[in-house]
């Protein structure tokens, strides 16, 4: 039954399904957290550290000898001091926030037993915020966690091309070489890190199992005496050497049996020979080992291994065991790792310390036994050699007890591996480079650069290291809670199969299977369940309730958190299997059980376990989804992925029928401020928020303002509380953006009716009612940041000024003396916010005026104007600026920059005809028109609607969640409730009608209502009933971040491509419109020719005639012919480049070379010999007239404002010159 319960501050929930959790949601960011707290161990005493993380690092590496042993640096402990500076600091500074780590080594001198200890600084390591993420550069980043395959053993069976079965065990370890045993046949081949086959009893002889007869003993082998007359022996291993009278050897020990053998033995008068009884698969393996080269001790292997792995190397005993004890023995280049070990004890039934990170010959004998059971087990043989494995079967890869979570602290832990291992090399050349190693200290032997730069690299650069998604609350917490398959060590996009990306059985409870993204990364990237924790090796664990002989445990306590593996067979019975709650019985006899990845009826004495909560299965952005259980997996995909895009709006409201998780995800995120203690509010402004405690402390809270998220949203805080009022710790005393009375609110609630509107809803168009814009519903402030660097070049240093040359004092009206915008003020498109200008390059000086400079050191000349501007369909309010200069912050300045300033430009944008706006269903559409209030469709109360949808968007999606979410929003406005309907468990559709015939049945307007909520709407215009009753509501629609504002795009005058002199490309260049190949054919299909030809010359790229078009244009004459368009020059020039000689046939009879002169235009030409003009038919025109930028005819007009003649041709990035080289050959492309 549906009951109140508190959420958030000052509001209730009529919650659906069961109020209460059996045990909360664990927190949210812990994952992150508690990775890197392990790393460092900070909080324990140096002396108690654990070996692992950074502690792990540092004893593997140290301690580092000289060549002869007689010096040694070893480490002692290391210390981690504050930060220098604090969070707000370091982004207000662009710099990391991070704290230096000082490592205590010693220096022993072992021949005078000298002891010097030191400290020396390691590096400065970020600190990680109390939300789980980094400041880097100034910037929040999210380092994800990557989901990677387990260390460990791995059987499987492939079918091979000749129909045989090939059998295989795969050791994967922490680092070092793969081994992998493949048996076809019975012929066992071992794979060293897929190079070379070797015998496999080669390998376990180097191991420890010497020669033959230890082998055949380790693997159960029996001598037996045999009559030579018998069937079977060929094949066979004979234990006993037989020579003939004379002395000459007949068999050796060892030896494989064949026919021509076992006939000379009967011609010397044997009749019986001692042979070993053996598993044929080894009997096999020695044959092949006897071709290959024969060993009879483990040196003596390990020099086979050597000659087969090394042909080209000389094989000495030496440099075979050396590479032997390399490969397998040195724990710096080959380890299972603590994880592997653990694996592989598991897999095999071992009780290996988990200290001993190394192969063993125990682990080897058991894995060529485990191959052999499998095959017998899928060849069902009644005497199977091994009868002591009873659980041979294959592993899947992609079962979650084979893939583990790498978190952040080892994930740095396996960067900094690789700088550590440099600075052990460095400090070891220095041990010998050093002059007088008796005098050298610590500080002189070590050099902390490589490890620092992998600092830097992983944090500023890594694949990993993702620049945090700020776009609002629930984005970042999301982020934070990503699992990815890519990354170093994990997949590649290309790579993956389908099983990889494929929901699996064990996902359940770890895994969400909806959340993840469209496209080329779907299934690799992923979120974790709501309640998935990581255990101790990095595996993901979900918890359960365990039920015992048809009882389930009672008690919060009694909750157990199990590993995929743990659970594997297992009855899991849902959570709301109905019991007794006093006895915890099964009411039902039969339950429905997940068993195996599949749904099973039992017995309840067999159920095992039961599920926590229903909200378990899913990750955090699917729970907030009410009625998911009603949507198909698709569209509940893009409903979990687009509530991460929904703009924080201005006037954020919760929404009326919710899923009771929304004040969880908002306090998670880290973008409300929660009291650290109980107190009473002693002060309370909108900047800052003081508690006093019991004991009369007081705890300040400042609140953020309007401050620019990574996305260009805003991050603001509003104070929720009052002077006098009493708090407990963790209360909200302040919402965050997107925040309601501490309840998530990525939207607005409004008024929806499923009825179509002349056509403008048509295809998931959204038609609004201007309410919304006037009343603000959808308005959101955007925070957009611009900067300019001033630089010392060669011709001298930049300067920021009011000073500008050609610019009029109405340009400069809100510019300050320093040459800055002020704070304030208003700004639109083309207006200077930072003045700046910039020495210009003296062409032609003479060599007596260089001298004359030299000497009298006479300023450099003219300087121009390079301030930077608001770009083009930009306007807003200047509200924030930041300087940074060689005095105040010089180490996050770049190399030549003297100064950076960044100008923060606000604005806010109301929702428009473009903009992209969704429910939580994955119903998305662009809003269409926004209509009067009057015009729009009204309820029998005069009501009008704020919102049209088509209706013919509900059926074929199948996501009928948006019809019960619209039907029950009537419901909870018309009682102003507010209600939770939890996923999985919520309101059924019969308790929605039934609050819905209240209405109707109490409610004279809406008397005409059917219990489905639908009603014949009056059209606003006519005032006429419409003809058919539409279903009317209220829903949660979010705006989401894909705002026309940021699309909307024309060129008029703009950058040329340097090479093809064609107008750039896209919005960020300024570019205009492609007319491609295609576009050309359906000019051609109407016979435009003159348009074509404008499109592809004086549009485009006839750097004369586009001249000459302005001055025409601007003198009001008509235009002259086109030239030759440069990037037909090129194609000639090219053509000229692979040894073609090109002839122009001119229409005047005579023929030549290409001239660009004005006699020989393009106009004139008659036909282009061996040439189709079709590969000069890729150009860009600009929208209008476009800009000539190389320097003007004399006798040209005077440019207009705003018009740089001097403005160089390749001031477009690189890598964007490079592409618009390439789309002149491009061919075929559709744009």
């Amino acid at each position: 039954m549906a009951e109140f319960v508190p959420v958030g501050k000052n509001r209730q929930r009529l919650t659906f399904g069961r109020a209460h959790d059996l045990i909360p949601i664990p927190d949210m960011v812990d994952v992150q957290r508690v990775s890197y707290r392990s790393f460092f161990q900070e909080d324990v005493d140096p002396e108690q550290r654990e070996k692992t993380g950074l502690q792990e690092l540092l004893t593997e590496i140290f301690p580092i000898e000289n060549h002869d042993g007689t010096f040694a640096l070893e480490f002692v402990k290391y210390d981690i001091d504050e930060p220098s500076m604090t969070e707000e600091e370091a982004e207000r500074r662009d710099s990391n926030w991070s704290r230096p780590v000082r490592l205590t080594v010693r220096l022993v001198n072992r021949k005078t037993q000298e002891i010097a200890v030191e400290q020396v600084f390691l590096g400065d390591f970020p600190v990680m915020t109390p939300r789980g993420t980094f400041i880097i550069n100034g910037t929040e980043r999210v380092v994800v966690n990557q989901l990677a395959r387990s260390a460990g053993c791995y059987y499987k069976i492939e079918s091979s091309v000749s129909g045989n079965d090939n059998y295989s065990a795969k050791i994967i370890p922490e680092r070092g070489a793969w081994l992998e045993f493949v048996m076809t046949g019975d012929k066992l081949m071992v794979n060293v890190d897929s190079r070379k086959k070797l015998p496999a009893t080669l390998l376990l002889k180097a191991f420890g199992l010497g020669d033959n007869e230890t082998l055949i003993k380790a693997f159960g082998g029996s001598e037996e005496m045999v009559s030579l007359t018998g069937d079977g022996l060929s094949g066979r291993l004979s234990a006993e050497t037989v020579t003939d009278s004379e002395g000459n050897e007949l068999i050796s020990s060892g030896e494989t049996l064949t026919q021509e053998k076992i006939q000379r033995l009967f011609d010397q008068g044997r009749t019986a020979l001692k042979v070993w009884h053996v598993c044929p698969v080894i009997a096999a393996s020695i044959a092949t080992e006897r071709e290959k080269g024969q060993a009879d001790n483990i040196e003596g292997a390990m020099l086979e291994i050597f000659r087969l792995m090394r042909p080209s190397e000389p094989a000495r005993i030496e440099s075979a065991r050396d590479y032997f004890n390399k490969t397998f023995a040195d724990p710096n280049r080959y380890t299972l790792g603590r994880v592997g070990r653990y694996k592989v004890n598991r897999r095999l039934g071992l009780k290996i310390p988990e200290t001993n990170r190394l192969l063993t010959l125990e682990d080897l004998i058991l894995i060529v036994k485990g191959i052999v059971a499998l095959r017998d087990k899928e060849e069902q043989r009644d005497d199977p050699w091994f009868p002591e494995i009873t659980d041979a079967h294959t592993d899947d890869i992609d079962h979650l007890g084979n893939r583990r979570v790498r978190s952040v602290g080892e994930l740095l832990q396996s960067e900094l591996r690789k700088g550590m291992l440099r600075m052990e090399r460095n400090v070891k050349e220095r041990m010998t480079t050093v002059p007088d190693l008796y005098k050298a200290t610590a500080r002189d032997l070590i050099n902390v650069r490589p490890v620092t730069s992998e600092i830097r690299e992983f944090f500023g650069s890594g694949q990993l290291s993702q620049y945090m998604d700020q776009n609002n609350p629930l984005a970042g917490l999301t982020h934070r809670r990503r699992l990815s398959a890519l990354g170093p060590g994990g997949l590649t996009r290309d790579r993956a199969g389908f099983e990889a990306r494929d929901v699996h059985a064990t996902h359940y409870g770890r895994i969400c299977p909806i959340e993840t993204p469209e496209g080329p990364n779907i299934g690799l990237v992923t979120s974790l369940g709501t309640y998935a924790k990581v255990n101790e090796y990095g595996f993901l664990m979900t918890p359960r309730r365990p039920v015992k002989n048809g009882y389930v445990e009672l008690g919060a306590d009694k909750v157990v958190y199990l590993a995929a593996d743990e659970e594997d067979n297992c009855y899991v019975g849902r959570a709301n299997t109905p019991h007794d709650p006093k006895t915890g019985k099964l009411l039902e006899s039969t339950v429905y059980a997940r068993y195996q990845g599949q749904i099973v009826e039992v017995p309840r004495e067999q159920i095992n376990y039961l599920d926590v909560s229903s909200k378990q299965v899913v990750s955090a952005s699917t729970a907030l989804i009410p009625f998911l259980e009603h949507d198909d997996a698709n569209r509940a995909l893009m409903g979990s992925n687009m509530q991460r895009q929904a703009v924080p709006l201005l006037l954020p409201e919760a929404p009326r029928v919710g899923s009771g998780i929304e004040g969880r995800i908002a306090r998670d995120s880290g973008r409300c401020i929660l009291s650290e203690i109980d107190g009473v509010i002693s002060y309370v402004d909108a900047d800052r928020i003081e508690v006093r405690g019991a004991s009369g402390q007081i705890k300040s809270y400042k609140m953020l303002k309007f401050r620019r998220s990574n996305q260009g949203t805003i991050i603001h805080q509003r104070p929720l509380v009052s002077q006098g009022e009493a708090v407990k710790a963790g209360d909200v005393l302040a919402d965050g953006q997107a925040v309601d009375q501490g309840e998530l609110a990525l939207g607005r609630n409004v008024l929806v009716a499923f009825v179509p509107w002349e056509g403008y809803n048509y295809e998931d168009a959204i038609l609004l009612s201007e309410r919304l814009v006037k009343e603000d519903y959808f308005s959101s402030v955007h925070i957009e940041e611009y900067s300019i660097e001033s630089r010392d070049t060669k011709l001298g240093p930049e300067e920021i000024t009011r000073d500008i040359p050609n610019v009029g004092d109405d340009a400069l009206k809100n510019i300050d003396d320093d040459g800055v915008v002020r704070i304030g003020a208003d700004v639109e498109a083309g207006d200077i916010l930072v003045g700046k200008v910039s020495p210009k390059g003296e062409s032609d000086n003479t060599p007596q005026e260089k001298l004359l400079r030299a000497i009298f050191g006479e300023k450099a000349g003219e300087v121009r104007d390079t301030s930077l501007r608001l770009p083009h369909g930009t306007r807003g309010k200047v509200v924030g600026i930041k300087r940074l200069n060689r005095e105040n912050n010089p180490e996050s300045l770049s190399p030549g920059v003297d100064e950076v300033i960044k100008v923060y430009v606000a604005q806010l944008r109301k929702i428009t005809v473009g903009d992209k706006m969704s429910g939580r269903h994955g119903n998305k559409g662009v809003v269409s028109r926004i209509l009067p209030v009057e015009d729009m469709p009204y309820l029998p109360d005069g009501t009008p609607v704020d919102v049209c949808l088509n209706p013919l968007g509900v059926p074929s999606r199948m996501n009928l969640g948006q019809v019960l979410e619209v039907i029950l929003g009537f419901v909870a406005v018309q009682n102003d409730w507010f209600v939770a309907t939890p996923v999985f468990e919520g309101a059924e559709e019969h308790e929605i009608y039934e609050q819905v015939h209240k209405i109707t049945s109490t409610n004279p307007d809406y008397a005409t209502m059917s219990d489905g909520a639908t009603i014949r709407l009056r059209d606003g215009r006519t005032g006429d009933l419409m003809e058919y009753p539409s279903t009317v509501g209220v829903m949660y629609m979010l705006k989401l971040h894909h705002l026309v504002d940021d699309k909307l795009h024309a060129r008029s005058v703009g950058p040329y491509s340097m090479i093809t002199q064609q107008p750039l490309g896209g919005k960020a260049q300024f570019g205009g419109q492609r007319l491609g190949e295609m576009e050309v054919w359906a000019l051609q299909g109407y016979g435009a020719a003159h348009v074509l030809q404008e499109m592809l010359t004086v549009k485009s790229d006839d750097i004369k005639g586009r001249l000459k078009t302005y001055e025409k244009i601007v003198k009001g004459e008509n235009l002259t012919q086109p030239g030759v368009p440069e990037s037909f020059k090129v194609l000639v020039k090219e053509l000229e480049g692979l040894g073609l000689t090109v002839q122009i046939d001119y229409s005047d009879g005579t023929s030549g070379p290409l001239v660009d002169d004005e006699d020989h235009d393009f106009h004139r030409l008659a036909q282009i010999d061996a040439i189709t003009a079709r590969d000069m038919i890729h150009a860009r025109p600009a929208s209008s007239v476009s800009q000539y930028s190389d320097e003007p005819d004399d006798s040209s007009e005077e440019l207009p404002e705003g018009f740089d003649a001097e403005a160089p041709e390749d001031e477009a990035p690189e890598e964007v010159l490079e592409e618009e080289t390439e789309d002149v050959h491009a061919k075929g492309e559709d744009e």
